[in-house]
């Protein structure tokens, strides 16, 4: 996978041209992914990123995507061992290993995109988590939050004690700790595993995003909504290479492909979560489904949970040398600060 060097000798002279009229790729960067070929990071994200990339190196550096190396849980020691070059990674999959990054889950109660909140993440993490090394052995490109995580039920939910003994989807992290808190059953599911679990009644619905619906077909299984502003969680991702593909590559090209990185990359992520919510609400929309908010009094009754969760993060999270406090303070204040940014939407790809 690493050997990515790649002369094409025999095509050039198939075609009569000289190596010095025709750019060619000398490093490919093999990504492993998943969430099927329909899902957002793979008809946005990547081709996006490849262009970027393909821009800043003159073409020497090209992206190549392969589907279905490994499940969800894998992506990251797929890159740590060599599989592949480069992956995503859902941070909550990897229960243990990965605290500080349940930073951006918690309930907020307030609306802000997923561009502006991963383009936040990204400078937070650069500033106050990355010193925890919960990264170790691969480096991070690019950071990014999903939209608003909110309740899927088979039968329909009015409020929290309505969830109560329920089976629900769970993906770890935040989302853990509230099913518990709220009396709910917690499966432990990747998201490409609901459909069939809720088809076949092993749970009564899910812990999701609004773009699942969609993509992942939650709204034939689970065609009811639960709601709060904000969304019940968030959840953490990150772009992440094994540090050998440098060596694959000139000093000028790794500087390029990390311009066209971090921050861009991370409100890239955002941004195709941001469409990708749309178009799963627009769809459930059209499919019948149906969207309840929780009661005031169960708001109240969620932030009581989150100031909870949040002092037991901050008190874990202060052992691998994160101030808690300062890093939400950070966080807070880079939302502003992206908020006033251009959106990365013209900059985008789609397949």
């Amino acid at each position: 996978m690493n050997n990515s060097t790649r002369l094409m000798i025999g095509a050039v002279a198939a075609v009569g041209l000289s190596f010095g009229t025709q750019a060619l790729a000398q490093t490919t960067i093999t990504v492993s992914t998943w969430g099927g070929p329909n899902h957002g990071v793979n008809t946005m994200v990547w081709p996006t990123w490849k262009a970027w990339i393909e821009e800043a190196t003159d073409d020497r550096v090209t992206v190549e995507v392969i589907h279905d190396l490994g499940p969800p849980a894998s992506q990251m020691a797929l890159v740590a061992d060599g599989v592949a070059d480069a992956s995503w990674i859902f941070h909550a999959h990897m229960a243990g290993r990965f605290l500080a990054t349940q930073l951006p889950e918690f309930p907020t109660f307030e609306e802000f995109s997923s561009e502006d909140a991963s383009a936040a993440y990204w400078h937070t993490h650069q500033e106050h988590l990355a010193q925890a090394g919960e990264h170790r052995g691969i480096d991070v490109m690019a950071m990014g939050v999903h939209g608003p995580g909110q309740i899927f039920t088979r039968d329909k939910v009015e409020d929290l004690d309505g969830l109560a003994g329920k089976r629900l989807r769970v993906g770890g992290g935040v989302m853990s700790g509230l099913a518990e808190a709220m009396d709910v059953i917690g499966v432990a599911l990747p998201p490409t595993g609901v459909y069939e679990a809720a088809s076949q009644g092993v749970v009564d619905g899910a812990m999701l995003t609004l773009e699942s619906l969609k993509s992942f077909r939650v709204a034939e299984v689970a065609p009811h909504t639960l709601t709060v502003d904000g969304g019940f969680y968030r959840g953490s991702f990150a772009i992440v290479v094994n540090p050998m593909i440098w060596d694959q590559m000139s000093e000028e090209d790794r500087v390029a492909v990390q311009d066209v990185s971090g921050e861009r990359l991370s409100r890239l992520f955002g941004y195709m979560m941001d469409v990708s919510d749309e178009r799963g609400v627009e769809f459930g929309k059209a499919e019948g489904q149906t969207f309840t908010p929780i009661p005031e009094s169960d708001v109240e009754a969620l932030r009581e949970i989150t100031d909870r969760l949040i002092a037991d993060w901050s008190e874990s999270v202060s052992e691998r040398g994160v101030n808690a406090e300062e890093a939400l303070a950070y966080f807070y204040d880079q939302l502003d600060v992206a908020a006033e940014q251009d959106s990365i939407a013209p900059r985008v790809v789609e397949h």
